[in-house]
C-alpha cells in the first residue's frame, strides 16, 4: 500500500484463517450441533464471500454489517469481509427495525448480511437507512456462496486501519461505535491465545457467548482461530445443552460471564455429564461473586481465571495468570503491552489501597468512538482510556473491580459499593442473582435496594436476606429495601442490566 506511512506495517486479521488453514487444514474450526467445518472450509468459503462482496461493489475501507446468531455464518462472514479489505460491523440478530437503521444509518454502513428472527424488522430498518440487506435462512449462505467467485487475495491493510465497529450497550445514551484497529484486535488475540489461555490446535472452546460482542469475539472465535483450535457453538444459552456439550465435544476451555457460571452449578443432573477434559474457565463481562468462582471450581475440577475489559479496550485489559497466585474476586493484572492506574477525579493516581477510576493505556486501546470526536476527546485523555469503572489495587499489583462510577450510591454522604454488598448477597445458599442499586431517598440522597433471584427449589424471605447481609457490612451498606424477582434483565452476554430493574411500590 503506497500511502503506509514511514514505519507503518501492514496486517489484516483475517490472515489468521489462511495461517491455521495452512498448518491444520483438515483440522475442526467450528461445531455447531454435529455439523464440522475445518480449517480449509472456513478458508474457502471466507474467500468466496470476499468475491461475494467484492462482486457488490465492497471496496477497502467500506463498513459491512453482519447480523447473524453464533453459527459458522458469522466466521465466514466475519472473515470474509476483513478479507476483502471492509470493516465489520457486528449487529444483535435480535434488533427491530428502529434499531437496525440506528447502527446502519450511524456506523455508515451501506451492505447488511443477516439471518435475524425478525426478518421483517430488519429489511425495513435497512430500508429507512437506504441500505442493502441479504437476508437468508439457516443454510441460506452455502447457497449463495456457491455460485460466488474464489477470491484467495487477504487485502493488505495497514495496522492501524479499523478492522471492526463495536457498538457499546448505550447505558447512557446512544450506543457508540468504537473503532478496533487490526492491530487492537490481532494483538489482543495473540495475547489471549499463547500467553492467556496457553490455547493449542488440541483446545476445544465453548461457544456459548455471542459473537458479535466483544468478549465472544476476542476471546472464543478470534483466540481459536489464532490457535488452530475449535470453537464449538451454542447460539443460544441453555444451562442443559450447554452441559451436554462440554461432554460429547470434549471441551478444554469454557468462557462465559458470572451469570452463566451459576446457572451451570444448577441443574440437579449436572454430575452425571463427563467434563474431565476441561481444564480452564474464563470469567469476564463483570465481577464473579467469590462463592460462585469457588463453587464451580469445586464442582467441575477446573480452574477459574478472571478477566477484565470492555469493547473500546478490544477488550481484554487485565487478567489473571494460571501461574502466578489467583486471588478470588479479583481481575488479576494488567496484560503484557497494557498498563492500568486507578486515578482519582483530576487523574492523579490514588494511594494503593483507595478506590478510584481505573485508566489504561497500550496496544487494546481503540482508535476512537467512530465519528465522535468529542467523546473521543473525553474518553482517552492524555493518551489513558477512563473506564468510568471503579477500583483499587493491593500491595501486589492485583486490581479489584468496585463498581461503575454511576452505580455508586451516596447514602447519607457515606459511599456504597454495590459489587461489595452483593459479593455478600451471593454467598446465601438461596441466592441465584443479585444486583444493588440506589434508591431515591428525601433525606439521604440514596437508599440502597437490593433485588434477588432464588435459586430453583431454594427458599428466603426479604427479612432473611436483609439480616444475613447487615451481620456482614457496615449499618450503612446493608440494603434497607430487598425484594425477591421471578428474574432480572439480562444483555445478550448475560450480564445484567440495572438500569432496567423494575423496583416495586413501597408496600410491596
Amino acid at each position: 500500500m503506497a500511502n503506509l506511512p514511514k514505519g507503518g506495517s501492514v496486517m489484516n486479521l483475517a490472515s489468521n484463517v489462511v495461517r491455521s488453514a495452512g498448518a491444520h487444514p483438515d483440522h475442526a474450526a467450528l461445531r455447531l450441533g454435529d455439523d464440522i467445518l475445518s480449517y480449509r472450509t472456513l478458508d474457502q468459503a471466507s474467500a468466496r464471500m470476499a468475491g461475494l462482496l467484492r462482486d457488490r461493489g465492497v471496496t477497502p475501507g467500506d463498513q459491512v454489517a453482519i447480523m447473524l446468531p453464533n453459527s459458522p455464518d458469522f466466521a465466514i462472514a466475519y472473515f470474509g469481509v476483513l478479507r476483502a479489505g471492509g470493516i465489520v460491523v457486528p449487529m444483535n440478530p435480535l434488533l427491530k427495525a428502529r434499531e437496525v437503521a440506528y447502527y446502519l444509518g450511524d456506523s455508515g454502513a451501506r451492505l447488511l448480511l443477516a439471518r435475524p428472527a425478525f426478518p421483517d424488522e430488519v429489511r425495513t430498518g435497512a430500508r429507512q437507512a437506504e441500505a442493502d440487506a441479504v437476508v437468508v435462512d439457516p443454510g441460506g449462505f452455502e447457497a449463495l456462496l456457491a455460485s460466488a467467485p474464489l477470491d484467495e487475495d487477504v487485502i493488505e491493510r495497514h495496522e492501524d486501519d479499523t478492522a471492526v465497529i463495536l457498538y457499546t450497550s448505550g447505558t447512557t445514551g446512544e450506543p457508540k461505535g468504537a473503532e478496533l484497529t487490526h492491530a487492537n484486535l490481532s494483538r489482543n488475540c495473540d495475547v489471549v491465545a499463547a500467553e492467556l489461555l496457553r490455547l493449542t490446535s488440541d483446545d476445544v472452546i465453548f461457544g456459548g457467548l455471542p459473537l458479535f460482542h466483544a468478549f465472544g469475539q476476542s476471546c472464543t472465535l478470534n483466540a481459536a482461530v489464532t490457535a488452530g483450535a475449535c470453537l464449538t457453538l451454542l447460539p443460544r444459552f441453555d444451562a442443559g445443552q450447554a452441559l451436554q456439550m462440554l461432554a460429547e465435544h470434549g471441551v478444554t476451555v469454557f468462557a462465559g460471564v458470572p451469570t452463566i457460571f451459576s446457572r451451570l452449578l444448577q441443574p440437579p443432573d449436572r454430575n452425571a455429564y463427563d467434563v474431565s477434559r476441561l481444564r480452564l474457565a474464563v470469567s469476564g463481562g463483570a465481577a464473579i461473586p467469590a462463592g460462585v468462582l469457588r463453587s464451580f471450581e469445586a464442582a467441575f475440577d477446573c480452574v477459574v481465571l478472571e478477566g477484565y475489559g470492555l469493547s473500546e479496550t478490544s477488550p481484554v485489559a487485565s487478567f489473571s495468570r494460571v501461574d502466578a497466585p489467583r486471588k478470588p474476586g479479583s481481575i488479576g493484572t494488567p496484560i503484557p503491552g497494557v498498563q492500568m492506574r486507578v486515578v482519582d477525579d483530576s487523574g492523579n493516581e490514588v494511594p494503593q489501597g483507595e478506590t478510584g477510576e481505573i485508566v489504561i493505556r497500550g496496544h487494546n486501546v481503540m482508535k476512537g468512538y467512530w465519528q465522535r470526536p468529542e467523546a473521543t476527546s473525553a474518553a482517552i485523555r492524555d493518551g489513558w482510556f477512563h473506564t468510568e469503572d471503579l477500583a483499587r489495587v493491593d500491595p501486589d499489583g492485583y486490581f479489584w473491580i468496585v463498581g461503575r462510577q454511576k452505580d455508586l450510591i451516596i447514602r447519607g454522604g457515606y459511599n456504597v459499593y454495590p459489587r461489595e454488598v452483593e459479593d455478600v448477597l451471593y454467598e446465601h445458599p438461596a441466592v441465584a442473582d443479585a444486583a444493588v442499586i440506589g434508591l431515591p431517598n428525601p433525606d439521604l440522597g440514596e437508599e440502597i435496594g437490593a433485588a434477588v433471584v432464588l435459586k430453583p427449589g431454594a427458599a428466603a424471605t426479604a427479612q432473611e436476606l436483609r439480616d444475613y447481609v447487615k451481620r456482614q457490612v457496615a449499618a450503612y451498606e446493608y440494603p434497607r429495601k430487598v425484594w425477591i424477582a421471578d428474574m432480572l434483565p439480562k444483555g445478550p452476554t448475560g450480564k445484567i442490566l440495572k438500569r432496567e430493574i423494575v423496583v416495586p411500590p413501597a408496600d410491596g
